[in-house]
C-alpha cells in the first residue's frame, strides 16, 4: 500500500497542532487535532482558501454558541436548533466546505458553560483555530505536491494503453468483453485526469516570471486531455464497427490500418518530445508516410461509391471511423504545435520528473 502525500500531511499536521496545544497547556487539545484534520487540503491555493473559510465559519460557530448559551443556556434542543440556524447561514453565505469544523466549534463551546464563560469560549475558538493554522503551515511547508508529474504520467499511461487497443483492434485482435471493459476503466482515467488538471492550475508560483511559462504549459496539458480523448473516442469507434471493418474491402482496411499506426506513431512521438525524449528539431511529416486529412476524406468518397455499388450498408459506419481518424489526426497536429513552440521559447522549462523506467 502506497501511502499518498495527502496522508502524511495529515499526520504531521495532527501531530503538530497536538504538540503546540499541549506546550500552550490548552484544555482540550484533541479540537486543534480535530480542526488540523479537516483544514488539510491537497493544494498550497486550497489550502489558503480553507483557511479563510474556516477562519470566517469558526467566527460564526463561536459567535452563535456564546449568544444562544448567553440567551438560552446550553440545553441539547437549543444546541440542536443553534446548529441548524449555523448551518443556514453557512449556506447562504457560500461557506459549505466550514460547516463542519464550524459545528465542531459550536459544540465545544456550547457543551461546558460556566461562571467565566466568555474566557473559556474564546480558549476553545483559539484550539480549534490552531489546528487550522497548523494544517496550512504543513501545507505551506511538507511535501509539496508535484501535480505536473502526476498529470504528465497519468495521460502518457492513458495514451500508450489506449493506442494499444487501437493497434490491436484494427489487426481484428481484440477481445470484445476486455476491451469493452478496458474502455470503462479508460473513460474513469479521464476523469482523474481533469482533476489533476484543476490541482495543477490551482497550483500557485512564488515567482510572477513563472506565469508565462504556467499558463504555455496549461495550454499545452488541456491539448494533450482533448487528443487523449480524441484517440479514445477512435478507440470506442473502433470497437462499435469491429465487425463493419472486417466486411471493408482488403485494401481499405489496409489502409485505415497503416493511417492509424502513423498516427499512433506520431501521438507517442508528441508526447516524448514534450519531456526531451527525442530530438526537438525532428519534425514528424505525416504526409511523407501517411495520407493527409484530405486525401482521407477523399478516399472515403471512393470507397463509398464501390461499398453503394456492391450494395454494402456500411457506408455510414465507414464514415463514423474516418472522421474520428481525421479528428483524431487534427488534435494530434495542434499538440505537436503548441509543444514546438513553447520549446521554441522555453526549452529549459520542460522541468518533470519521471520514473527511470519510463
Amino acid at each position: 500500500m502506497k501511502l499518498g502525500a495527502r496522508i502524511l500531511k495529515t499526520g504531521i499536521a495532527l501531530i503538530l497542532s497536538l504538540l503546540i496545544a499541549q506546550s500552550l497547556d490548552l484544555p482540550s487539545p484533541v479540537f486543534a487535532g480535530i480542526a488540523a484534520i479537516f483544514a488539510v487540503q491537497p493544494t498550497i491555493y486550497r489550502s489558503y482558501l480553507s483557511i479563510i473559510e474556516q477562519i470566517q465559519g469558526n467566527i460564526l460557530g463561536a459567535l452563535l454558541a456564546v449568544i444562544s448559551v448567553l440567551l438560552f443556556g446550553n440545553n441539547v434542543f437549543i444546541i440542536g436548533l443553534a446548529a441548524i440556524i449555523l448551518i443556514a447561514i453557512h449556506l447562504k453565505l457560500k461557506l459549505e466546505n466550514a460547516v463542519g469544523l464550524s459545528l465542531v466549534t459550536l459544540i465545544a463551546i456550547m457543551e461546558t458553560p460556566g461562571d467565566v464563560f466568555i474566557q473559556f469560549a474564546f480558549i476553545r475558538f483559539s484550539t480549534i483555530m490552531l489546528g487550522v493554522l497548523s494544517a496550512f503551515i504543513v501545507n505551506l511547508v511538507f511535501l509539496p505536491p508535484k501535480y505536473e508529474n502526476k498529470l504528465y504520467l497519468r495521460i502518457s499511461n492513458s495514451t500508450t494503453e489506449i493506442t494499444k487497443w487501437i493497434r490491436l483492434t484494427i489487426r481484428g485482435a481484440s477481445e470484445h468483453t476486455l476491451l469493452k471493459n478496458d474502455i470503462e476503466i479508460l473513460k474513469d482515467s479521464l476523469i482523474k485526469i481533469d482533476q489533476l488538471y484543476i490541482m495543477f492550475k490551482e497550483e500557485r508560483n512564488f515567482f510572477k516570471r513563472n506565469d508565462v511559462v504556467k499558463s504555455r504549459k496549461l495550454v499545452i496539458y488541456r491539448q494533450m486531455i482533448a487528443t487523449v480523448q480524441r484517440a479514445l473516442a477512435t478507440l470506442k469507434r473502433l470497437h462499435r464497427y469491429e465487425n463493419e471493418m472486417v466486411n471493408l474491402p482488403d485494401d481499405l482496411q489496409n489502409t485505415i490500418q497503416q493511417q492509424l499506426d502513423i498516427l499512433i506513431h506520431h501521438h507517442e512521438h508528441v508526447m516524448l518530445k514534450f519531456i526531451g525524449k527525442v530530438k526537438p528539431h525532428v519534425i514528424f511529416e505525416e504526409g511523407d508516410i501517411g495520407l493527409n486529412r484530405k486525401e482521407l476524406f477523399d478516399l472515403f468518397l471512393s470507397s463509398n461509391s464501390q461499398l453503394i455499388a456492391e450494395e454494402r450498408f456500411t457506408q455510414y459506419h465507414l464514415l463514423q471511423i474516418i472522421s474520428a481518424i481525421i479528428e483524431y489526426d487534427e488534435e494530434i497536429e495542434h499538440l505537436d504545435l503548441l509543444i514546438s513552440s513553447f520549446q521554441s521559447h522555453h526549452k529549459e522549462d520542460s522541468d518533470i520528473t519521471l520514473p527511470e523506467n519510463l
